[in-house]
């Protein structure tokens, strides 16, 4: 064997076997609405990263730096538990940003990061930031949007979900905070959503009842992952809950733990 394939072997020792993931898609959740997706041919999409000051996100992954290269950003809509850590991240990372344009605006003029680095857009088609293999659609969510910098509020442009097709077809839905709205069914005809991150806390978003209407009677995923709960007092829905909400079901629920990765495929 050559020093190169020696070197090359060593090296490939070195890399988690989840990272060969046959084409599958490996999510990390963060707690909250923050996750990491590494798609099949290694894109990393980091989404409303609420890490450092999250209160479930393990001690190791406060640290940024494990994180590793980003390579897109995605933040659903102004508010601290989901702006988060963008701007670090974004600063360390050199990953562009995308967000609503408004919002977008907002952070460009207050000087949060410079307008070079946002990806500023709107519902209605998909875009292709990171090339032509993945597909992002900007999509409605019922909530609001308001941000908080240096003791003043500012306009934080409309709140939002996003719809990511990856390279092998595979589509993710992360609904950004949401209560339910007819469109759901609407956006899960046209999209066809391999598996959908929720929102099941309650008090601003859906609670278990809601998103599992939302999930068997309008959108019919694949899988569910829930998320936003369990973070804040107000946050008390449930993932048992929401198994009790769907009762029999196709739905596939995967329950994840703060800190974890899986693959979907």
């Amino acid at each position: 064997m050559s020093l190169r394939a020696l070197i090359a072997t060593a090296l490939l020792a070195l890399v988690p076997a989840s990272a060969f993931a046959a084409g599958g898609l490996q999510l990390q959740w963060f707690g909250q609405s923050a996750f990491k997706l590494t798609s099949p041919d290694g894109k990393v999409i980091v989404i409303d990263p609420f890490i450092t000051g999250n209160p479930v996100t393990p001690k190791e992954w406060k640290d940024l730096d494990r994180i590793g290269p980003v390579d897109l950003i995605l933040v659903t809509h102004a508010h601290g538990d989901h702006w988060g850590d963008t701007a670090h991240l974004a600063r360390k990372t050199g990953a562009p940003v995308g967000l609503n344009a408004d919002f977008g605006n907002t952070i460009r003029t207050l000087g949060v990061l410079p307008g070079d680095q946002l990806i500023r857009f709107n519902k209605g088609g998909p875009i292709h930031p990171l090339g032509d293999g993945i597909a992002i659609t900007m999509v409605h969510a019922e909530h609001s949007s308001d941000f908080v910098y240096d003791s003043a509020v500012h306009a934080g442009g409309e709140p939002a979900g996003y719809i990511i097709e990856l390279e092998n077809g595979y589509t993710v839905w992360h609904m950004g905070d949401t209560g339910v709205f007819g469109d759901m069914a609407w956006l899960a005809d046209y999209y066809d959503p391999d598996l959908v991150l929720a929102p099941i806390g309650g008090h601003f978003t859906m609670d278990p009842e809601h998103a599992a209407y939302a999930l068997d009677e309008l959108i019919a995923p694949d899988t569910v992952v829930p998320m936003h709960y369990g973070t804040f007092p107000p946050l008390k829905g449930t993932p048992a809950e929401l198994a009790d909400a769907l009762g029999d079901t196709s739905i596939k629920l995967e329950v994840m733990q703060p800190g974890q990765t899986r693959t979907f495929e």
